[in-house]
């Protein structure tokens, strides 16, 4: 038997001892020498605690289970798409990163175009206004063409995209039906906490209206790298490939996270976006058509051991300013590199995405007052945090992470004439650390990095794509330039592996 069930087990036989009180009656009377005590008056007997019975128990959680598959499988639905072949923006362009969430099978399956076939990929999605609106994964309707729901009742529309937004991995359909339809009613993630039920509810395997239970393993986890601004809630309430898009639920059925992705290699690692997240981007697509972001306009990077004394801040305090892009509200305001923000208006940053996923949040014409760090001592700054323009990052992250140990520039003609080098184009490297798999491969600083899997190199992103796309194990071909004396130097082949322990 599970201990953990036997340990409910001992704690339901035993509460009744703790939460009756001993009646009076029972209570002994003095002592009297010589005296029989007199005949016990006739009382009904106590009544027995139902939850004393750990059937009873069992039963009321099968009824709660229940009863949330009940109310809310009529607002999920089945979505499928088609992409026509010879279409742009082919299936086979999703990011790869897909895959190392999905699986090479199911990535296949689900995204990759058979040559001379319509591409398809199915999903799920819930309804959740009674007009129509549906809330899925931007990845499930990707690049589609035709978007078919399928409710419960086995009616079919065809959906209209109202819009979508990579960022989140968030999409929002309409469907238009004579009469309400049943929509699910929508939680709160706020205040979420670890151990609380959880309950999924999609499309698996095209296994329709599949229902399962787990809890909530964690939340705000971020750096999964599924979207730009990950705040996951992580569950292991099982998500497969089909339940993208779908609900995950509390125990009173109501919507708290879309279901997004999967760990591949993991067992019960699941990812879904928070319902308060997912809310404010689907009115922004139903009232603007997109989505309206703040922009401070900065490059920032998480403080590591090595940075956090060189900049008075404790260990893993805060993010460090490494460049303040001309004309930005950061500017404007006046941040500088080497600042580290430690505080938003009263909340504490800790690292790149909390600062970036708070910015995003921010409506544009906002003052803000944030704190940093500056020469080693506290300095207040108000902001007036403006409007993201198209294809900008708010908050950039500057290239480089811990997980490479490797930070690169792009290389100018003016820093190759001032470094000596026969080269003129390419990425420098700045830094390499101890111990990471850069410095196993055998870069070194002040290499130039001339290509990356026979490809040629001259943006920094171009890189950590790269990197980013490997799975655990898997290794990429570069091809470097090494400086010697005078001017000279020699190129080489090297490659770079993912450490399969992450």
């Amino acid at each position: 038997m599970n201990p953990l069930v036997v340990l409910v087990f001992a704690l339901l036989f035993v509460t009744p001892a703790w939460t009756q009180s001993t009646p009076a009656w029972a209570q002994p009377a003095p002592a009297r020498p010589q005296q029989r005590p007199p005949a016990a008056e006739s009382r009904p007997a106590p009544k027995s605690d139902p939850r004393a019975d750990p059937k009873a128990v069992l039963r009321a959680m099968e009824d709660a289970f229940s009863a949330v598959a009940d109310r809310v499988t009529p607002a999920v639905v089945h979505v499928s798409t088609v992409q026509k072949k010879g279409a742009a923006g082919a299936p086979e362009e999703n990011p790869e990163r897909f895959r190392e969430f999905f699986g090479d099978e199911f990535y296949d399956r689900y995204f990759r175009r058979r040559p001379r076939e319509d591409a398809r990929a199915t999903g799920s999605g819930v309804l959740v206004d009674p007009k129509g609106y549906i809330l899925t994964n931007n990845h499930v309707i990707e690049n589609a063409q035709d978007i078919i729901v399928r409710l419960s009742d086995q009616r079919k529309f065809t959906a209209k995209l109202v819009g979508r937004d990579p960022k989140t991995d968030i999409a929002v359909l309409k469907v238009d039906s004579p009469r309400p339809l049943p929509a699910a009613e929508i939680g709160d993630s706020d205040h979420l906490r670890v151990g609380q039920w959880a309950i999924a509810i999609g499309n698996p395997f095209g296994l329709d209206r599949t229902v399962t239970v787990g809890i909530i393993s964690a939340t705000a986890r971020t750096r999964v790298g599924v979207t730009q601004y990950d705040n996951f809630i992580q569950t292991d309430a099982s998500i497969n490939p089909g339940n993208s898009g779908g609900p995950l639920l509390n125990i009173d059925g109501k919507v708290i996270g879309i279901n997004t992705a999967i760990v591949a290699a993991g067992q019960g690692i699941g990812f879904s976006i928070p319902i308060n997240q997912a809310k404010d981007v689907m009115q922004q697509l139903i009232t603007r058509g997109k989505v309206v972001r703040g922009w401070l306009g900065i490059v920032i990077q998480d403080v590591t051991d090595q940075l956090a004394g060189s900049f008075g801040v404790k260990e893993r305090e805060g993010v460090l300013v490494a460049e303040v892009m001309k004309g930005s509200p950061a500017e404007a305001a006046g941040l500088k590199a080497g600042d580290v923000v430690v505080d938003l208006s009263g909340t504490p940053i800790k690292e790149v995405p909390d600062l970036q996923r708070r910015i995003a949040s921010i409506r544009p014409g906002q003052t803000m007052k944030l704190t940093v760090i500056r020469d080693k001592k506290p300095v207040s700054v108000t902001v007036k945090i403006g409007e993201m323009p198209a294809d900008e990052p708010l908050v950039a992250e500057a290239p480089g992470n811990d997980e490479w140990g490797l930070n690169v520039e792009s290389l100018t003609g003016d820093a190759a004439l001032r470094l000596d080098l026969p080269v003129s184009r390419g990425l420098l490297v700045t830094d390499v650390l101890p111990g990471s798999p850069a410095e196993k491969a055998g870069l070194r600083r002040g290499d130039v990095i001339l290509e990356i899997s026979r490809r040629s190199a001259d943006e920094p992103a171009t890189l950590f794509k790269a990197l980013s796309a490997l799975k655990p194990g898997e290794s990429i071909l570069i091809y470097v330039h090494r400086a010697g004396g005078s001017g000279s130097g020699a190129n080489q082949y090297l490659t770079m592996e993912r450490s399969r322990q992450r």
